[in-house]
């Protein structure tokens, strides 16, 4: 199934989000939570430029600096990630 801008998603995947900043020295992304909500434990996927294409599970966010368990839209939090990325990159709850 395709979204937008060539994006592929599965039909069970639901965006909710996307990438407005990185942090490469402590692998730190910022994500604006543009619907619905995210915890700690639920499994996302990150998507953009030509080969970034990852699933992870949500191990670690924080909200100014304090750790958090539950982001709702339309927060703006940081969240570790496995891999780099870049703004732009969008976020799907799996």
């Amino acid at each position: 199934m395709s979204g937008a801008k060539g994006v592929t998603t599965m039909p069970s995947e639901q965006p909710i989000g996307v990438v407005t900043h990185y942090y490469s020295n402590i692998g730190v992304a910022v994500v604006e939570l543009a619907e619905g909500a995210l915890s700690v434990g639920d499994t996302i996927r990150i998507q953009g430029g030509e080969s970034t294409d990852f699933t992870q599970a949500v191990t670690s966010m924080q909200l100014e600096h304090k750790p958090i368990t539950l982001a709702k839209a339309p927060q703006t939090f940081g969240i570790k990630v496995d891999q780099h990325v870049r703004p732009g990159y969008r976020l799907f709850k799996v």
